[in-house]
């Protein structure tokens, strides 16, 4: 029989948010892998557990060489416990790895739900819900930083970023420079913690309060990009269009229906230009 692998989420701020069952897997499993031991330490701590387990560091520095030893403590049936610093276990920490190598393994991974920063931050902006991605960290240098905003400049769905304080600023005014000043966000700071604070507005006048300096750990969610209505296209360039397609082979129907459907269009429309370009001798 083979073991489990636990992805347990923990704190990201206030330690009474931690679940009930992280305390019952850090004192059961075999192996407990941290992100920090010694943060790991504080936790137990406070949560008035003693792992019984052995505890290993598991962190961004020696995933890559620990992860084979965990996943053969796996096949030796053992359970082993994966936690990071705060929140959930491979979402921008470590812990892809090893969940995919154990499921190479065909191994068991299971998790203990926790907070998590992406899903409070998205709650807490006011910006639509129903459909986001996560984004994680964007590029410290500023022109890969533009290159990966400018890839998702017509997202339409909510966007949600980890940033750094003291890059926040430059982050703010990159994103109001490619998704444009006047789109909205919220810049969500030190959540579940003492001095939590979201603030909401245009992202220009975010990245003009950032300027002034801000610290704690953020998480900013910014709204998708607009919907596009019917593209504005003169009567020549449509006429032209359908010229294309026919001559390519299409009945003028079909091309009418094609062109109409790209300019988001009614069809009606794409045709009266087609006939009165060929009353006035241009089809």
């Amino acid at each position: 029989m083979t073991g489990t692998l636990v992805l347990a989420g923990t704190p990201i701020g206030d330690i009474s948010d931690a679940p009930p069952r992280l305390a019952e897997e850090l004192a059961g499993a075999d192996v407990v892998a941290a992100e920090d031991t010694r943060r790991l330490r504080r936790l137990t701590q406070a949560l008035g557990v003693t792992p019984k387990g052995r505890v290993v560091s598991y962190f961004e520095g020696n995933e890559t060489a620990r992860t084979p030893e965990l996943v053969e403590e796996l096949a030796g049936g053992a359970r082993v416990l994966l936690v990071t610093d705060a929140g959930m276990p491979s979402v921008s920490d470590p812990g892809y790895r090893l969940v995919a190598a154990a499921v190479e393994q065909d191994i068991r991974v299971t998790a203990v739900p926790g907070p998590s920063a992406v899903l409070t931050a998205l709650a807490l902006s006011g910006l639509p819900v129903d459909r986001f991605c996560f984004e994680g960290f964007l590029p410290r240098k500023a022109g890969e930083r533009l290159g990966r905003l400018r890839e998702v400049a017509g997202e339409r769905r909510t966007l949600v970023y980890f940033e750094a304080p003291h890059r926040l600023d430059d982050t703010l005014a990159a994103m109001a420079e490619v998704f444009g000043a006047d789109r909205r966000a919220a810049v969500c700071r030190e959540l579940t913690k003492t001095y939590e604070e979201v603030r909401r507005g245009p992202l220009g006048e975010l990245a003009a309060w950032a300027a002034e300096g801000v610290r704690g750990e953020i998480t900013v969610v910014v709204e998708g990009a607009p919907e596009k209505g019917p593209e504005e296209t003169d009567d020549a360039e449509l006429v032209r269009r359908v010229r294309v397609r026919e001559e390519a082979g299409e009945r003028r129907k079909e091309a009418i229906a094609a062109v109409a459907a790209e300019a988001g269009l009614p069809k009606r429309q794409v045709f009266d230009a087609v006939v009165a370009a060929k009353n006035a001798g241009s089809v």
